[in-house]
């Protein structure tokens, strides 16, 4: 026998859907426990089963019948459609049932309106229907617009139409959806039901969009490089491994953008740029993403202080144009992102920490000494290094205490394998890190365009990875080969999107401001 076989029916089932969700609502906020998880499943399950019955009578009985697109979005009707017709859709959000009169908001992407429902415009069959819609449907509404008592902008309804059916219930609205763990998972129910998130994403397509029009203005085109590569290299990272059937071949998720970039400056571009995904097989944390969003660009006859004066240009511009001013709070600090900013060195910097001036220690074994004297540990034999100590301290001692924006310079020849050696010290490079806050932002150089240089570092490279170290980049003959071909005096720059964005946004974690974060899988 089926459970709607008359109307009371069909409403008891509604009045259980109520408790479900209800139940749905306290178990999903609260689901550390394998019980508790096992129990959320069990409701969820019932509730679907439950969703799917009053669905499938609803078709039956012709309430289900989807139509095209509003021809308004809700934000258009307002005053100046007073007393015109239009027509709207969006999601349910509350609703108010009042005997033969009713009251319901919904809401597209941009805003949310009330309608006003009776059964005198709708008609009995077509009102009866418009009772049983739950919240999380999706419905268009013709009518005309006008103002309630309360001044309020609503639309008289004289039709309704279920366009889309909710068959799992919306977290209700007093707790919302507040556990990051089910935000992250579950994001289109997040941008339902926290405005403040959607915010956030739409603030990040602007940010990207004002730093491609930066870009632009300064002559530089956007182009598109391979994601698949058969050598992992541009960086010091752990990369992805696939494997290309029809080749044969191992092959690697790009851990940066550098080399092909620096390909095209060889074929005769002067200026360009890419915006895009890349991958690292790392850990992950509240800066880190196994795949994040790029930004590299490179110029011809352009050096690192070039660089330093364009990333001042896209920070500062950028959140001029976004925020309306340069000066922001980033998670409780104050920062003013106004150009001008501290230009150091690697090694004054750590002078400045804590005293040590690298200058006066010129061995590797001077420097491991006085490592381990300062108990700083050093992760395997092959940083056994000057350059990699100096890296060492100043993470330890320099890095956490740079608040306000800041240009560290001139890094160890160990750790920058693709950057140009500085004329008056060989053993330091043409290289900067941005730091703001006392995170990392972006990394440039004066690039390495010697390709008997460039083959030595490749070579000691690989060294690296065969001693042991995963990170450790690999040979690239044919970037050689273009080098060989020759590539002019170049600046390069490299800026983390995400973190771009975090800073913009105020936001705490880089999963904030990712739509889909790489998450575990719960079973």
């Amino acid at each position: 026998m089926n459970c709607f076989d008359d109307q009371a029916k069909m409403t008891d089932a509604l009045n259980s859907q109520k408790f479900i969700t209800g139940n749905y609502n306290h178990y999903a906020g609260e689901c550390a426990t394998k019980e508790r998880k096992d129990k959320l499943m069990e409701i969820l399950s019932e509730e679907h089963d439950m969703q799917f019955e009053v669905f499938s009578e609803m078709q039956k009985r012709g309430w289900y019948e989807p139509k095209p697109a509003p021809q308004q979005k809700v934000c258009e009707a307002c005053e100046q459609f007073e007393q015109k017709d239009v027509t709207v859709a969006g999601r349910i959000i509350a609703k108010r049932i009042m005997g033969k009169a009713s009251f319901c908001t919904i809401q597209d992407s941009d805003e949310k309106i009330q309608s006003y429902v009776s059964i005198n415009d709708l008609g009995e069959e077509s009102y009866k229907a418009f009772k049983t819609y739950d919240i999380g449907d999706i419905i268009g509404i013709t009518g005309f617009v006008f103002k309630t008592r309360t001044e309020e902008i609503s639309v008289h309804a004289k039709e309704v139409t279920l366009l889309s059916k909710s068959l799992r219930p919306l977290p209700e609205k007093f707790h919302g959806l507040k556990d990051p763990d089910l935000r992250y998972r579950q994001r289109y129910v997040d941008l339902i039901m926290n405005p403040e998130v959607k915010k956030t994403f739409e603030m990040r397509s602007k940010i990207i969009s004002n730093v491609r029009s930066i870009l632009e203005e300064e002559g530089f085109l956007e182009v598109e490089t391979p994601v698949l590569n058969t050598i992992s290299g541009g960086a010091t990272a752990r990369p992805f491994i696939t494997h290309h059937n029809a080749l044969d071949i191992s092959m690697y998720l790009r851990i940066a953008l550098e080399l092909n970039l620096k390909r095209l400056i060889v074929g005769g571009f002067d200026k360009v740029y890419e915006i895009g995904r890349v991958f690292r097989n790392e850990g992950m944390d509240i800066r880190h993403n196994p795949e994040f969003t790029m930004l590299e660009l490179y110029a011809s006859y352009q050096d690192f202080h070039d660089m330093m004066d364009i990333t001042e240009k896209i920070f500062s511009q950028t959140a001029q144009k976004v925020l309306g001013t340069t000066k922001i709070t980033y998670q409780g600090q104050e920062i003013d992102l106004t150009p001008g900013w501290k230009r150091i060195t690697m090694i004054d910097s750590i002078k400045e920490a804590c005293g040590v001036d690298f200058n006066e220690i010129n061995s590797d074994e001077e420097a491991v000494a006085l490592a381990k004297e300062r108990g700083i540990e050093i992760p395997d034999p092959t940083k056994e290094t000057r350059g990699d100590v100096i890296s060492l301290f100043f993470d330890e001692y320099v890095e956490k205490t740079l608040i306000q924006p800041t240009f560290i310079y001139e890094y160890p020849v160990e750790i920058s394998p693709l950057a140009k050696k500085c004329p008056n010290n060989k053993k330091m490079t043409e290289r900067f890190e941005v730091f703001i806050g006392g995170r990392e932002y972006g990394n440039a150089f004066s690039e390495l365009n010697d390709p008997i240089d460039q083959y030595e570092r490749f070579k000691k490279q690989v060294e690296a990875k065969e001693a042991g170290d995963e990170e450790a980049g690999m040979m690239d003959e044919d970037y050689i080969n273009a080098l060989e071909i020759g590539l002019p005096p170049t600046g390069g720059l490299g800026i983390g999107v995400d973190r771009l964005v975090m800073l913009l946004t105020d936001a705490a974690s880089i999963r904030d401001v990712l739509l889909f974060p790489t998450m575990k899988p719960l079973n």
